[in-house]
C-alpha cells in the first residue's frame, strides 16, 4: 500500500475554563501566532465539549469561551489567516469521536494518566466523558487530518493515542486515510512554572491567585505578583548550570527569556551577580510592557461579545468546510449508507 501524502496542517485547542495565564500565553498563544506566520494552515479551537467533562456553569462557560477567543486575538492571532472557532459549532468533531470510541481499546484509555489525575480517588463518580475524552481529542485533530499539534509534555500521551487510533483505523480498513500526527513539543523555556512553587506548572486551577499571572491582570497586579514571587537569597549565577537546583530562580529567568525573545543563557549572562531585588523589578517592567497591550485589547474585545460570536461563527464555517468531507469519507470507509442530502 502506498503511503498517503497529507498536506501539512496545524491544529490545537484550549479548554475555555477561565483565567488565561502567562503560561497559556508563552506556552501556547505566542507559539500559535508564530506558527500562523510559518505559511502552514493553522486551525485553533476553543474545546468547549472537553470543558463539560466536568461541571461548568453555563453562563461562565459562555463567558470563558468568548474570553479565550479574545485572548487568542489579542495575542496576535488573525482570524482571517488562521481558522478560529469553538468546537461545539462543528458537529463533525463529536460524530468522528463516536467512530473513534469504537476503534480505541479500553486498555488504551485505562492507561491515560490525565484521567487518573483528574478523576482522583473517586473514579466511579467521574463522567464517562472524562474517561472517553481522549477519543474526542483524537477526533479534534484527525477530522482536519492535522499533521502537527503543538503540545506540552503533559499532552504527549494524547498524541500517542491519536497516532494509535489513526494507525488502527487505517489498518482495520486497509486505507491510508488518517495521518500519523506529530506532536510539536514545547521547549523547556516555554514551560512556565508557578510563582509560588517552581516544581509545579503555572495553572489557572491553582487555589492561589498569586501563583500565576492572568492575562486579565492589570499592570499593578502583574508587578506585585512578580515582586512577591518565591525565590532564594542567592544572586543570579554566571552560568545557567548554576540554576540547576534553584527551581524558582530558573523559572523567573525562563519567563524573562521568553518575554524578551532571549535564551536563558543570555539572561543569566546579562544579569550575573544580580540579587532578585534588582532582577524582579526588571522582569516586572518587561512583563507589564508585553502583557498590558494584550490585557487592553482583550477588554476591548470583551466589550463587544456579538463581534466575538460573529468571528467564531465564521471560523466554524471555515472549519466545517474541511471537517465535513473528512467525516463523510470516514463514514463511507466504515460502511455507513450516506443518502441524506445535507
Amino acid at each position: 500500500m502506498t503511503e498517503a501524502v497529507h498536506t501539512p496542517r496545524v491544529f490545537s485547542g484550549i479548554q475555555p475554563t477561565g483565567n488565561l495565564t502567562l503560561g497559556n500565553y508563552l506556552g501556547a498563544l505566542k507559539r500559535f501566532v508564530e506558527m500562523q506566520a510559518s505559511g502552514v494552515e493553522t486551525i485553533y479551537c476553543m474545546v468547549d465539549l472537553h470543558a463539560i467533562t466536568t461541571w461548568q456553569d453555563p453562563k461562565d462557560l459562555k463567558r470563558a469561551t468568548r474570553e479565550l477567543a479574545a485572548g487568542f486575538i489579542a495575542a496576535g492571532l488573525d482570524p482571517a489567516r488562521s481558522i478560529l472557532f469553538n468546537q461545539s459549532q462543528v458537529p463533525a468533531h463529536a460524530e468522528l469521536a463516536w467512530v473513534f470510541n469504537c476503534v480505541a481499546r479500553m486498555g488504551w484509555l485505562n492507561r491515560m494518566t490525565q484521567f487518573k489525575d483528574k478523576a482522583g480517588k473517586n473514579r466511579e463518580n467521574a463522567s464517562v466523558g472524562l474517561f472517553a475524552y481522549p477519543a474526542l481529542m483524537a477526533a479534534d485533530i484527525l477530522v482536519y487530518k492535522a499533521t502537527h499539534v503543538p503540545v506540552g509534555d503533559d499532552q504527549k500521551q494524547h498524541i500517542e493515542l491519536t497516532r494509535d487510533i489513526a494507525a488502527k483505523f487505517n489498518h482495520d480498513f486497509g486505507v491510508e486515510h488518517f495521518p500519523l500526527t506529530e506532536g510539536v513539543i514545547e521547549g523547556a523555556g516555554m514551560r512556565v512554572m508557578s510563582l509560588r512553587d517552581g516544581s509545579k506548572k503555572m495553572s489557572k486551577s491553582d487555589p492561589s491567585d498569586m501563583s500565576r499571572i492572568n492575562l486579565t491582570d492589570d499592570a499593578d497586579t502583574i508587578s506585585q505578583k512578580i515582586r512577591k514571587a518565591r525565590t532564594d537569597p542567592d544572586p543570579l549565577p554566571d552560568t545557567l548550570a548554576g540554576l540547576d537546583d534553584r527551581a524558582e530562580a530558573r523559572n523567573l529567568v525562563n519567563i524573562y527569556a521568553a518575554l524578551a525573545g532571549m535564551t536563558p543563557d543570555q539572561v543569566v549572562a546579562e544579569n550575573a551577580g544580580a540579587q532578585f531585588g534588582q532582577f524582579k523589578p526588571k522582569l516586572a517592567d518587561l512583563a507589564v510592557a508585553v502583557l498590558s497591550p494584550i490585557n487592553t485589547e482583550m477588554a476591548r474585545l470583551m466589550a463587544d461579545p456579538g463581534e466575538i460570536d460573529r468571528l467564531l461563527g465564521e471560523g466554524a464555517d471555515r472549519a466545517a468546510a474541511i471537517a465535513e468531507p473528512v467525516l463523510e469519507e470516514t463514514l463511507d470507509i466504515v460502511g455507513m449508507v450516506r443518502s441524506r442530502r445535507r
